[in-house]
């Protein structure tokens, strides 16, 4: 028997007209299961803590096999300045959902202070810009000539964001809000419906724990609260073996549990490869979500990193 999936454009295309005559707020930054290789994403902060020139680059796909679903791919590169006392990087990041393509650039700078003999505090500020298309002619609209379905071409919105990190090699805690301006993306004439971006507050956290001279384990978390959503909470278990290979677990609350693969392929690289399964009630109408992650760092002969790690 044929499986049966639901449009997306027709999801998207009822949630925007519900902002004609309410503000709309809920989700609207991209997931991420991997989110401990992707924390600049997220947090401005972990731009040169990894005290080695890092690039990274991941590409995730949501809910395949329905028409219209997530894509979202990012770019990041950051290293440290000044003797691991300053960091600087760059984020890019292109999600497409439906009929619209959204593209963030922004230029991240961290300030890390020693607070004890192996801990230190990296507070990290962030800034860049917000590119927005929209392509109504994906959808099967009742009036095209409704100027409220006019395609968006190349919008430009303005970004800030500031954020945390208390790290040592064991740790790491982050508090972060990558996006704090509340950006206007649709309005109506008579002020009654609104489409506006909402501030999402990252926490995260990890600690790893050696249970043998060749395996370590690292639990951790991620929550994200945003108003007009219920507040997120990820939770995550890998396992590195010899320094090279990582498997781990993860469960999304009340949304989809994760598999999780890595490995050192060099001293430099970093493959890994995660795959979701959805447990709400949507699932029966689409495919599960995948992500793929590749690192590469360069490392001065005299800083060459021994012992990777592991977040």
């Amino acid at each position: 028997m044929k499986k049966k999936y639901i449009p997306y454009q027709i999801i998207t295309l009822v949630f925007f007209l519900l902002g004609f005559n309410n503000s709309i707020r809920a989700q609207q930054d991209p997931n991420f299961t991997q989110y401990m290789y992707n924390t600049m994403t997220i947090n401005p902060a972990y731009a040169g803590t990894r005290d080695v020139w890092s690039t990274g680059m991941l590409f995730r796909s949501q809910w395949t096999g329905i028409d219209g679903s997530p894509m979202t791919g990012t770019f990041s590169s950051h290293a440290p300045l000044s003797d691991g006392k300053m960091g600087l990087g760059l984020n890019i990041v292109h999600d497409e959902i439906g009929p619209a393509r959204n593209t963030f650039m922004n230029a991240n700078y961290s300030y890390i202070i020693q607070v004890s003999r192996y801990t230190k505090l990296s507070m990290g500020v962030s800034g860049g810009l917000h590119f927005e298309n929209i392509n109504f002619n994906q959808l099967n609209i009742f009036d095209p000539s409704d100027p409220n379905f006019d395609n968006v071409r190349n919008r430009l919105f303005p970004q800030v964001g500031a954020g945390l990190q208390l790290y040592s090699d064991r740790y790491y805690v982050g508090l972060s809000a990558p996006f704090l301006l509340r950006s206007t993306q649709f309005e109506d004439g008579g002020g009654e419906g609104r489409i506006r971006e909402e501030i999402h507050y990252y926490l995260t956290a990890g600690y790893v724990f050696d249970l043998s001279p060749d395996v370590q384990f690292k639990p951790s978390f991620l929550t994200r609260a945003v108003r007009g959503a219920p507040l997120r909470l990820d939770l995550t278990a890998n396992l590195l073996f010899y320094e090279k290979f990582t498997v781990g677990a993860a469960y999304r609350w009340d949304a989809a549990v994760s598999a999780m693969f890595a490995v050192q392929a060099t001293d430099a690289m970093l493959i890994g490869f995660a795959y979701d399964y959805d447990t709400v009630e949507f699932a029966e109408f689409q495919n599960a979500s995948f992500e793929v992650f590749l690192r590469y760092e360069l490392f001065k002969k005299y800083k060459k990193m021994y012992t990777p790690r592991f977040f």
